[in-house]
């Protein structure tokens, strides 16, 4: 299953029903549909709009739109090990404004699973924008966001992201593992 939730031009992204009823269809046993349907759906909005708001480079729209939580843990899409917590200083907010710019974005929900405590959101980010300096290029990530509820929010708590949206080889996937960028040899 997989749905297409875009950003408009303003920055608000498009919920369709078809998402609505996806997200719905989704819930475990443990609570009914109907329980898990509607924090699923505004979760989905959500994450859209704060997606589309980061590759833009609007961090204090992303800033209203996400809560994060004390103990999070982000897998970036650059590799490296996970890094624990987030800065939401100013000057880091000032930082990544300046780093993502321009950005456009669409969401393709591949799968949720939801409980009444945990909501796991799988995504393709489908996006193009201005990164680190580099011209304009896609930069889409397949996505998987865990989100906790924290009393009446829901608080995000894990972000993996990765570019490998193409199939890599064999080989080629060694070599990421090994540590080597594409242009190293493969022994």
């Amino acid at each position: 299953m997989s749905e297409q939730v875009s950003n408009e031009d303003n920055g608000a992204p498009a919920m369709t029903r078809r998402a609505a009823l996806a997200a719905a269809a989704v819930a475990p046993l443990s609570i009914s549909p109907a329980t898990a349907a509607e924090p699923v759906a505004q979760l989905v909005a959500r994450a859209a709009e704060k997606n589309a708001a980061f590759m833009r480079g609007d961090m204090q729209r992303w800033s209203e739109l996400v809560r994060i939580t004390a103990d999070f843990t982000l897998m970036q899409p650059f590799g490296g090990p996970p890094s624990h917590g987030f800065d939401k200083s100013p000057g880091r907010m000032a930082e990544l404004a300046r780093y993502f710019r321009n950005g456009k974005t669409s969401q393709e929900i591949v799968q949720t699973c939801a409980s009444e405590d945990i909501v796991v959101l799988v995504m393709i980010e489908r996006q193009m924008g201005e990164v680190g300096g580099l011209p304009e290029q896609d930069w889409s990530l397949r996505v998987t966001e865990v989100y906790r509820k924290a009393g009446p929010e829901w608080e995000l708590v894990h972000r993996h992201a990765d570019p490998l949206l193409r199939r890599v080889t064999l080989e080629q996937a060694a070599a990421l593992a090994r540590g080597l960028g594409g242009n190293e040899s493969i022994r």
